[in-house]
């Protein structure tokens, strides 16, 4: 036997593939997400601090059209694997493209609103729907 524990000995193409199959689906578009974030230079959400410019990127999980002061508000929770971000369009009702499972690239200025983090009014950009 080795003196190297198993968790520190590289892990072989077999031990890999075995560590994917043990994952859930959702475990698995996660990490998807998570190296898509990485390779388009984007800041990963979980790491998005108050008030912080930031280039982000993940999945649309949900859109609804929710009013804030009597304005018509567009919103968006944008998952990329780390963590969740609501981005947030006021005074629209529609966007085309923005819908549920459709991927983004989105750019501004992160606050904080009752404990999540919100993007309102980016720059945004959508990715080509399938795989790229």
């Amino acid at each position: 036997m080795s003196a190297v524990p198993r968790s520190e000995k590289p892990a072989g193409r077999f031990r890999r593939m075995l560590d994917r199959l043990s994952l859930s689906q959702e475990d698995l578009e996660s990490e998807e997400l998570r190296e898509d974030a990485e390779t388009a230079g984007c800041t990963r959400i979980g790491d998005c601090q108050d008030r912080q410019i930031v280039t982000v990127t993940g999945t649309l999980r949900t859109v609804t059209l929710r009013p804030r002061a009597g304005v018509p508000a567009l919103e968006a929770e944008l998952f990329d694997g780390s963590a969740a971000l609501d981005v947030v369009w006021l005074g629209r009702r529609s966007i085309v493209g923005i819908e549920p499972g459709r991927r983004l690239i989105a750019s501004g200025r992160i606050s904080l609103s009752r404990g999540r983090r919100v993007l309102f009014n980016p720059k945004y950009e959508l990715r080509p729907l399938g795989r790229e």
